[in-house]
């Protein structure tokens, strides 16, 4: 390996929307303790990245109106340059993260962090994170919940828009 080889810190936010919410009402009305439910963001080349509706977006750390994460979890090191994961990023953005393509179940900022995380540091998100969405469905209210759920597209204030947006 080159010595001379530069690395960019890469970094997971993670934001609990219901801000503490899920964690007194989950036991209630799923039957199980859920400790939030996540939003999730890449953290590298001084920017945040995240996945929404509106499509793959950025802004400075701690920039949408979400604020600051409730947690932050190093994930390494890349030495993959700011070029080239911006042109990753662009690809993605035209392909599978365009804003339509936006499922709070399926595929959403989670899968999009969890993938991103696998490019920069071949490193996963955490699994209570990626398993959330089934821990959900999982419950009978969950599935009663799901068609309404299914309609909602989360995409935090304040960050812009890299590519994709809502291409139909």
């Amino acid at each position: 390996m080159d010595k001379n080889t530069t690395r960019y810190n890469v970094q997971l936010y993670i934001y609990d929307l219901s801000r503490g919410m899920a964690r007194s009402l989950s036991p209630i009305m799923l039957g199980k303790q859920l400790d939030g439910i996540w939003h999730t963001a890449i953290v590298t080349y001084g920017d945040e990245f995240f996945f929404g509706g509106e499509g793959i977006s950025s802004c400075p750390p701690g920039g949408t109106m979400l604020g600051p994460p409730d947690t932050v979890v190093e994930l390494g090191e890349t030495e993959v340059s700011e070029e080239i994961f911006m042109e990753y990023l662009s690809s993605l953005g035209e392909s599978t993260y365009r804003g339509d393509r936006y499922r709070l179940f399926e595929h959403n900022c989670n899968t999009f962090t969890n993938e991103v995380a696998q490019f920069l540091t071949g490193r996963t998100i955490p699994s209570y994170i990626t398993d959330l969405p089934s821990e959900v469905l999982s419950t009978p209210f969950g599935q009663i919940l799901r068609p309404i759920l299914d309609s909602i597209h989360i995409a935090p204030p304040g960050g812009n828009v890299i590519n994709g947006g809502r291409n139909v």
